[in-house]
């Protein structure tokens, strides 16, 4: 797991204390360290983590005059992608530099799109900006799909929500739908996944259906 994301949630949920490091993801960045130096052992055995640390929230201002701006996630990278099965990228939830980085180191996007409103508001504008970077900087980069999130079957807007995400990613969606849980709200406060923290849980249940189906796509 690469967390590339300023609120450090990936980094903190998987039981480490993202404000007691002295360097993380930034570092690695801004040429301070190579990667190798700054990830870390998660509590879930072959687990690993990039972390995100509180520098992480600067790093889009000092990205602005490097060379090669874009691409310096994606050289980090091309160093270990060998050395794991999945090398998953949290990007942040705001269209900046650091985004653009993490779309241009990956191979493939997976949306997550939660079952509210506003969700759907800022899809139109991230498929905009993974257009722009197709035609520009990696014309290669693809949409694995969309997987529905916060689903909560009893309310009528959750429906309404799937029916729209659908029209967006014709035969893009996962069927896997993650439901609203408490026990996936509570797990990142443990510092555990879901599937250590509950795995019989409802939410532990469809990510393990969601892992099949991108582990069948890959075969």
């Amino acid at each position: 797991m690469v967390d590339v994301d300023p609120q450090a949630n990936a980094t903190s949920g998987l039981g480490i204390e993202h404000r007691k490091l002295d360097k993380g993801i930034y570092n690695a960045l801004i040429g301070e360290n190579t990667l190798p130096e700054i990830i870390k052992r998660t509590l879930q055995n072959n687990y690993y983590l990039a972390p995100a640390t509180l520098a992480l929230a600067g790093a889009a201002v000092e990205l602005i005059n490097m060379e090669d701006r874009e691409f310096r996630l994606m050289r980090l990278l091309q160093d270990v992608r060998n050395d794991y099965d999945f090398i998953i990228i949290d990007g942040p939830p705001s269209l900046g530099l650091l985004t653009v980085n993490s779309m241009v180191a990956a191979d493939e996007i997976l949306i997550p799109v939660q079952s509210e409103y506003y969700a759907l508001e800022g899809l139109s504008q991230l498929l905009e900006t993974i257009f722009l970077i197709q035609n520009n900087l990696k014309p290669s980069l693809g949409i694995m799909g969309a997987v529905i999130t916060m689903f909560d079957k009893r309310n009528r807007l959750s429906e309404l929500v799937k029916a729209e995400i659908h029209q967006y990613f014709p035969n893009r969606v996962f069927n896997s739908i993650i439901p609203r849980s408490v026990r996936l709200a509570e797990a990142p406060s443990y510092g555990r996944t879901i599937l250590q923290y509950d795995p019989k849980s409802t939410g532990a249940l469809a990510y393990e259906e969601l892992a099949k189906e991108i582990i069948a796509l890959k075969k």
